[in-house]
């Protein structure tokens, strides 16, 4: 199997799930923002049921659902990669041959989160994920939400199963580990960044490029930062990573850890109404929305 980042590009863009007042999943939404994405040349690839979408906020039905509905809408003209992890492995590989099913190019797999399983542990669970599906595998590695590390060691064994061929690293929690990795990972393995504001960060330790919810808004500016540091103009990488900068920490107002509510009110401002997210988590507050409002008149994007 060759390079995976050769078929996924470098700006992948995890989809919010839209939601109606009531809370019920907003399909209509969802599909247009597909559309979107793809018509506005936001992303390389499109991730449908990821941290960005929720995922623990809804059904194995409503996860599948979300599945056929995206790959309906924007058949062949992007790759689509299906976020398909939970806390059991029974339940991942269920969800992954439902992507399988589907058409998809790749499962993205959440570490098991919530049981805090060992390293061995984490180790047979992703083994058996992949020895279940045909699918090309991406690790996904966030200690804040899952309470759990893919440590280096365990990476590179993982690394040697033939079907799991990268994973997205929330470099914000461990902005080294990228190097770590490097040690034990082949050279085509792809390292790509979780952490909208530590891009730059992560391409210089091997990183491949981002998976990217802030992209759904400034994806034309992500592609042309990392455009410009693989050309080695780093001045402009710079530049364009300080423009976006403030947008993504604007996310986190008030000591919000998930930054999901407040980019659905950025959305909903540039482009959309997408609903609020379901609890526990809650939109944003009128004071919020007017700061984000402020940044992207700024940026030009209102």
């Amino acid at each position: 199997m060759g390079r995976l980042d050769a078929v996924l590009g470098r700006v992948l863009i995890p989809l919010i799930t839209p939601f109606k007042p009531d809370g019920a999943v907003d399909s209509e939404t969802l599909v247009d923002l597909a559309k979107m994405v793809v018509d506005r040349n936001l992303c390389d690839s499109i991730i449908v049921s990821g941290t960005t979408g929720e995922f623990p906020a809804l059904t194995f039905e409503e996860r599948a659902d979300l599945f056929r509905l995206v790959r309906e809408a924007v058949g062949d003209r992007v790759p689509l990669i299906a976020g398909t992890g939970a806390a059991s492995t029974r339940e991942t590989i269920a969800l992954t041959r439902v992507a399988e099913q589907a058409g998809y190019t790749v499962a993205m797999v959440v570490a098991p989160f919530y049981q805090k399983p060992t390293q061995e542990g984490i180790y047979l669970h992703y083994k058996a994920v992949a020895e279940a599906t045909r699918l090309p595998i991406m690790l996904y590695n966030i200690p804040l939400f899952t309470g759990v590390n893919i440590n280096p060691e365990t990476l590179g064994a993982l690394a040697r199963i033939p079907n799991i061929r990268a994973i997205k690293e929330e470099a914000g929690i461990n902005p080294t580990q990228a190097s770590e990795y490097a040690r034990v990972i082949p050279s085509d393995f792809a390292v790509y960044c979780g952490d909208d504001t530590m891009v730059l960060q992560v391409l210089a330790q091997g990183g491949v490029g981002v998976v990217s919810g802030g992209s759904l808004l400034i994806g034309a500016r992500m592609k042309e930062m990392i455009a410009a540091y693989f050309r080695g103009d780093n001045a402009t990488a710079q530049a364009l990573h300080l423009q976006m900068y403030e947008l993504f920490r604007a996310f986190n107002q008030n000591g919000r850890v998930n930054p999901i509510p407040l980019l659905r009110s950025a959305l909903s401002i540039a482009w959309r109404e997408v609903g609020p997210p379901r609890l526990p988590l809650l939109p944003g507050t009128e004071a919020e929305k007017a700061e984000l409002r402020r940044i992207l008149v700024q940026l030009g994007l209102v």
